[in-house]
C-alpha cells in the first residue's frame, strides 16, 4: 500500500513526487508484488476531466497520479500548493524500461500503429536486449477485442504495462480491466511517447521543455490537427485556474 502525500489541485489529487521518487515507489510495488496503476495529468486533461466523469474517474482511482505539464506545476504554485516537479510519461517509461532490463521486469507495450510499434520494440531490443519483452501489440482494435486483450497481458507475465492510446481511451480501458489485469505490478498510460521513441514524432529541445513550451513544439509539427485543442485546452486551463484562485481569494 502507497503511502501518498497528496496536492489538490481544481479538485484532482496530485501526487508530490519527483521522479526518482516515483520510480522507488514503482519498484517497491514489484517487488512486494502489488498492483499500482499510474496516470500523468497535463492541461488538456484536467480540462476533459471537467465534463468527462468517466475520465475523472479512471484518473482520480489510480494510485499514483503525477503532474506532466510543466503548467501544472506552475498553476499548482500559482493557487498555493508547491509541487517539487513534472513527471512526464516519457521520461518515466525510458527509466523504467531501463530499470527493467537491469533488473529482469517483464514489459508490454500496447498501443501506436504496427510499423511503430514494431520499431519501438527492435529499438529497445537492439540498446538492451529481449528478455524484458512479455509481450507487444498495436493499439488499434474493437471494444469487443478489449477483454482479450487484456487476458493476453496478463496471461504474458508482464510486471510492467506500457499504454500509448488516446486519451480518454487508455485511462479508461486500464481501468475497466483493473481486475484482469491485477496480477500486473505496474500499469501506465504513456500517450504519443511510441511515437516519439519511434522517431516519428520529434521531442521538443529541453530548453523548450523547461520553459513550458513542449506544447507550442508540438502544434508546430502538426499545426492543422493541434490548433484547435491547444487553443481551445489552453485557453479553458488558464480560466479554470484563474477562476480558482479568484474563489479562493474570496472564501
Amino acid at each position: 500500500m502507497i503511502n501518498r502525500k497528496l496536492v489538490e489541485f481544481l479538485g484532482i489529487p496530485i501526487d508530490d513526487l519527483t521522479l526518482k521518487e516515483t520510480i522507488d515507489l514503482i519498484e517497491k510495488a514489484i517487488i512486494e508484488n502489488e498492483n499500482i496503476q499510474h496516470v500523468v495529468i497535463n492541461a488538456g486533461k484536467v480540462v476533459a476531466m471537467q465534463k468527462d466523469k468517466e475520465l475523472f474517474k479512471s484518473v482520480v482511482s489510480c494510485d499514483i497520479i503525477n503532474a506532466d505539464g510543466q503548467s501544472i506545476v506552475w498553476a499548482s504554485r500559482f493557487l498555493g500548493n508547491y509541487l517539487p516537479e513534472r513527471v512526464t510519461g516519457i521520461d518515466l517509461m525510458q527509466e523504467l524500461v531501463l530499470l527493467a532490463s537491469q533488473k529482469n521486469y517483464k514489459c508490454f507495450f500496447l498501443g501506436a500503429k504496427q510499423d511503430v510499434i514494431n520499431k519501438v520494440v527492435d529499438l529497445y531490443t537492439q540498446k538492451y536486449g529481449s528478455a524484458f519483452i512479455a509481450g507487444y501489440r498495436d493499439g488499434y482494435f474493437s471494444k469487443e477485442e478489449e477483454p482479450e486483450i487484456a487476458r493476453t497481458i496478463a496471461e504474458s507475465g508482464a510486471q510492467l504495462l506500457f499504454v500509448a492510446i488516446t486519451s480518454p481511451r487508455k485511462e479508461n480501458f486500464l481501468y475497466k480491466y483493473r481486475d484482469i489485469l491485477s496480477g500486473v505490478n505496474f500499469m501506465m498510460g504513456v500517450g504519443g511517447s511510441f511515437d516519439v521513441i519511434s522517431g516519428i514524432t520529434k521531442r521538443a529541445p529541453f530548453w523548450m521543455q523547461r520553459i513550458g513550451m513542449e506544447w507550442f513544439f508540438r502544434f508546430a509539427q502538426e499545426p492543422r490537427r493541434m490548433w484547435r485543442r491547444y487553443l481551445y485546452g489552453n485557453s479553458m486551463f488558464i480560466w479554470l485556474v484563474i477562476k480558482a484562485k479568484f474563489k479562493k481569494s474570496y472564501s
